[in-house]
């Protein structure tokens, strides 16, 4: 098993419903609401903006002290995760299916073993934010192209219905990508530096 967050997206390439994704935008508010109702003062912190509503210092502090990951934090972080990302899916325009705020097929999020047998490091959650921003970096520059992408893909979708595969593969890949760094830097779950690489 891999040490490292994996993500599988349900993609729909075929037979899209252009006018849910002609308005996506205003058809998402409602879970963009719900989310940001989990960050207390996300308008006011840039701290709460980042994580999203995630258990971030609790873990910190808990690995830090105790050695151990709090195992309602860890299933609290994952559904949340799941819920971001099913939201993230809708934006992107992956697939037609409206987030669901419990759990669905439309995202798939594995994540490393976490148990008493394998343990995280102590002091390394105090540093990972730091040494993830080469990992920022790279991942505004993927961001950008995946941006560029997503207009392709919705000006493809509005006009043929369809969803270029290779747009697709760029946003896939690119949510992965910084599932793995919100792995390693946020949600805390794995000690291994992600890779560079899409």
């Amino acid at each position: 098993m891999s040490n490292q967050i994996e993500t599988t997206f349900l993609v729909q390439l075929e037979d899209r419903d252009r006018q849910t994704v002609f308005w996506r935008a205003i058809l998402v508010a409602p879970m963009v609401f719900f989310i940001a109702s989990f960050a207390v003062d996300t308008w006011d912190s840039d701290w709460n903006t980042v994580t999203y509503g995630l258990f971030v210092l609790p873990v910190m502090l808990a690995l830090a002290f105790r050695g151990t990951y709090p195992s309602y934090l860890l299933a609290f972080n994952k559904s949340f995760f799941e819920l971001l990302n099913r939201v993230w899916a809708y934006i992107t325009l992956l697939n037609d299916q409206y987030p669901s705020i419990e759990a669905s097929d439309s995202v798939k999020i594995t994540y490393p073993e976490i148990n008493e047998g394998k343990t995280l490091s102590r002091g390394l959650p105090l540093i990972k934010w730091a040494m993830a921003i080469p990992l920022y970096i790279v991942g505004c520059f993927y961001a950008l192209y995946a941006f560029l992408m997503l207009v392709l893909a919705w000006f493809n979708i509005i006009f043929n219905g369809n969803l270029p595969e290779s747009c697709a593969d760029v946003l896939v890949r690119t949510s992965q990508y910084w599932n793995r760094v919100y792995g390693y830097a946020v949600l805390l779950v794995t000690d291994e530096y992600p890779t560079f690489s899409l």
